[in-house]
């Protein structure tokens, strides 16, 4: 059994597990707390899941503000964690700073390329999970306009919505896609009255599904369209068990796996670049005992047809982050 104790730093607190030792990996949290039901969520799990295999001890800090990134990453290196784990691609600047002064120190990032090599970088094809749920939004809505909320306005969102909007027009071509953002600073990720409002705005505009790519913020966003009585999608972790028989689906992004596979190799986790798609079971839909009933079988297999239609890739899905355009939506 462990618990938590703080090493206290000018702004920041790092809680270490009981008795932790040098070389044991570290977790850096993105803003919004590993608790956030998505992203971050998605990250704990895949850290549990190693404690609850091989009974080791490790660090972790959830940030508090955008300049606790450089002083947790140089503590943990400091202090002898490795590897050191970083939830979210706001890391990149830090990091690039950090990792030539700890070459002997093992850093991944997730969700951006640091070129370093020290460093594993860990990318998902966020456009290819978005396309399948983008289909089944446009099979189950009735109306004919379905909706997209993002976090904060960057180009990794857009490539979520660009996705979804793909698969949505695949299809039914004739469908209406309403995209709003949630906000142009770190605080999209976790403002979930702010998802809310958009949703009710979505909503008086025509659409009967929403999807949420919006870290903490999506909580709001999968509330408000259960109140009002319409489907929803989660992103990142499976969160079709919050509001059962009204989340459509998840776009499940395996952020899980993805540090599960670095706790487990430890101080001789391998660098360089990491791409997790549909190809190696990086990204998909979520389908389970609380959404079986909103998928059809016809559902079910058309979408499970263009997934393995782009994991062969036979089907080429546009990503936005490419050359930064949206065919089928305007933003």
């Amino acid at each position: 059994m462990t618990f938590q104790k703080s090493l206290l730093g000018a702004s920041a607190a790092i809680a270490l597990t009981a008795g932790a030792a040098l070389a044991e990996p570290a977790m850096i949290y993105d803003l919004g707390g590993k608790f956030d039901k998505s992203f971050n969520e998605a990250a704990f799990a895949g850290v549990t899941r190693w404690v609850d295999e091989t009974g080791g001890e490790f660090l972790e800090i959830e940030l508090q503000s955008e300049a606790q990134r450089e002083q947790a990453l140089r503590r943990f290196a400091e202090r002898g964690a490795n590897p050191i784990v970083m939830a979210g691609f706001g890391f990149a600047d830090p990091l690039s700073q950090v990792a030539p002064d700890y070459p002997d120190t093992k850093f991944a990032i997730i969700d951006m390329v640091v070129d370093a090599p020290n460093v594993r970088s860990i990318v998902f094809n966020e456009h290819e999970g978005s396309y399948l749920v983008g289909m089944l939004a446009a099979e189950a809505s009735k109306s004919g306009t379905v909706g997209f909320i993002g976090g904060m306005d960057v180009p990794l969102i857009r490539k979520f919505a660009c996705g979804y909007a793909q698969g949505v027009k695949a299809a039914n071509p004739d469908a209406t896609i309403i995209a709003n953002m949630t906000g142009t600073t770190p605080a999209a990720w976790n403002d979930p009255v702010k998802g809310s409002e958009l949703t009710k705005a979505q909503i008086s505009q025509g659409a009967d599904v929403v999807y949420a790519a919006a870290g903490g913020t999506g909580v709001g966003v999968l509330q408000t369209a259960a109140d009002e009585d319409i489907l929803s999608i989660g992103v990142d972790s499976n969160q079709n068990y919050l509001h059962p028989g009204k989340v459509l689906t998840s776009m499940t992004k395996r952020v899980d796996n993805a540090v599960y596979d670095v706790f487990s190799q430890g101080p001789d986790m391998e660098t360089g670049i990491f791409v997790m798609g549909l190809a190696n079971d990086g990204v998909g839909y979520a389908l389970d005992e609380y959404n079986e009933a909103l998928i059809t079988p016809e559902m079910k297999a058309a979408v499970d047809e263009a997934s393995a239609a782009i994991a062969d890739g036979s089907l080429k899905v546009h990503d936005y982050t490419s050359d930064d355009s949206c065919p089928d939506l305007q933003f």
